[in-house]
């Protein structure tokens, strides 16, 4: 019997692979798979049953036959130096006009090593950012493809047909040349960062000051995602909150350990914001928080050497009065505004690297491609992507009308969160560095000629004046008699 040609090839067939195989073939592609472990494949096809269009490969040789011409091959291994193995193994068998994706979340500064080696052979490479987990793989996520155009338009009548929807639209589009849609895959998980840290900040509000129970939080969170915070990690963070522990009937958060593991993308988006000088204080401060969760026997003993200012012996008065005046609504209102102030400090640094790394991005393509399948999905996105067609070069979201008018309606909600916050000693950093970005950006007045000048004064670095155009610099001892 003869066995059609895959329309696409899947290399690794991890929970993320097997997932898109299955999601690809659900919509009609004949898919062929590999993985490097024999076994691996074939349980794949055992679960995928005779009824999928997919075809189990058992070496490298087998995969690159079972294919049509030009083939189009997606790599779902582990991001670095596995990625470089496979495109190694695949080096004999691809052809000029063959479309090569990485699927993973790899560094985009490897994507665009590996496109131009792709490139020299005549060969298109993609790299593909996708979100969703495995359950979005398998039923729709966001994908964020970047490289070359035509090497797109090959495998785009497949990635549409296996996206997230939203308004009937395929969560899916050409981000730019070279390594765009892994740039903006890594900046949505920075994003990512920033939002849990700010549901992190809230969880321990409303848990330490106001004292809720889980059972409480379970309807907060639920009520929370049915109004302007409606959002993935919103509805999830109630879900967590309801589900019980399978050995003790307990509730699984509290036994959870407080230590917040990385994989790296959070911290490549704080990196490389730095190295653009694009200011990312939510992401910063949540890679740190996460970085702290793990000194757990430091903290311990700090807890001793310093007090713990939660506990409600060691309270002031003040910090009382605070705690006493802080609602429900004064969080939810304060999440917001963070949630708000969090894309918009992601979505100024995809500006910027857009234009120094030559990604051309359309930015309201990003926001529209975020709004179904992926971890940072919400409402919210809706406005986001609206403020950016009103205003394709909008260079913060702060300042588009809307959203600086809902920011400005809440500024007081956030700054009486934080006062509880900071009052009572219960850590809100997300809360905390979203106030200062916000009173920051939109201050006339910053006290940095200070920090000017003493730039000046000990390592002679000169300074710019209001009065005067030029460069300055002075001799700030000869007051002192040269001492």
């Amino acid at each position: 019997m003869t066995i059609a040609l895959g329309d696409i090839g899947i290399m690794g067939l991890g929970v993320m692979g097997r997932s898109l195989a299955l999601n690809m073939a659900d919509h009609g592609f004949r898919v062929a798979v590999y993985n490097r472990t024999d076994s691996v494949t074939r349980d794949f096809a055992m679960q995928a049953g005779p009824e999928q269009q997919v075809r189990p490969c058992y070496s490298p040789e087998e995969f690159a036959a079972a294919l049509t011409v030009p083939r189009k091959v997606m790599i779902m291994v582990k991001a670095g130096q596995p990625v470089d193995a496979v495109i190694e193994t695949l080096q004999d068998l691809i052809r000029p006009g063959d479309v090569v994706m990485d699927g993973g979340n790899s560094h985009f500064r490897d994507t665009m090593r590996r496109a131009e080696r792709l490139a020299a052979e005549g060969v298109g490479f993609l790299g593909v950012g996708i979100s969703g987990g495995e359950f979005g793989a398998r039923t729709g996520p966001s994908i964020m493809p970047g490289g070359p155009r035509e090497a797109y338009e090959a495998v785009r009548p497949i990635l549409e047909a296996i996206a997230a929807r939203a308004d009937g639209q395929p969560c899916v589009a050409y981000l730019g040349p070279g390594a765009a849609g892994h740039y903006v895959k890594m900046v949505h998980n920075g994003i990512e960062y920033g939002l849990m840290q700010l549901l992190a900040d809230t969880y321990a509000l409303l848990k330490r000051i106001l004292g809720l129970s889980n059972e409480e939080l379970v309807e907060v969170y639920s009520s929370w995602n049915e109004a302007e915070l409606d959002s993935y990690l919103v509805e999830i963070t109630a879900k967590i909150f309801a589900r019980r522990d399978d050995i003790t009937g307990a509730g699984l958060i509290d036994l959870i350990r407080g230590e917040a593991a990385q994989l790296g993308t959070g911290v490549w988006t704080a990196q490389t914001a730095m190295d653009l000088q694009v200011p990312s204080p939510n992401v910063d401060i949540a890679v740190a928080m996460r970085n702290l969760s793990a000194l757990d026997q430091e903290r311990r003993a700090a807890a001793v050497a310093l007090g713990s200012l939660h506990e409600r012996e060691h309270r002031t008065a003040q910090a009382e009065d605070a705690a006493a005046l802080l609602t429900i609504e004064d969080v939810r209102r304060a999440l917001f505004a963070g949630m708000i102030v969090t894309y918009a400090q992601g979505f100024a640094h995809l500006r910027t690297a857009s234009t120094v790394l030559g990604l051309d991005l359309r930015l309201e393509d990003v926001a529209s491609v975020w709004r179904a399948g992926c971890i940072i999905r919400s409402a919210l996105l809706r406005d986001i992507r609206a403020a950016f067609r009103r205003q394709p070069e909008l260079a913060n979201l702060l300042a588009d009308r809307d959203l600086a008018g809902t920011i400005a309606s809440r500024r007081e909600d956030l700054a009486r969160t934080v006062r509880a916050a900071a009052s009572t000693g219960v850590p809100a950093p997300g809360l905390m560095a979203a106030l200062a970005y916000v009173d920051a950006y939109r201050a006339d007045w910053l006290p940095f000629n200070l920090t000017q000048a003493q730039r000046d004064y000990f390592g002679a670095h000169t300074y710019r004046r209001h009065d005067q155009e030029g460069v300055f610099h002075t001799d700030w001892f000869a007051e002192e008699g040269g001492s």
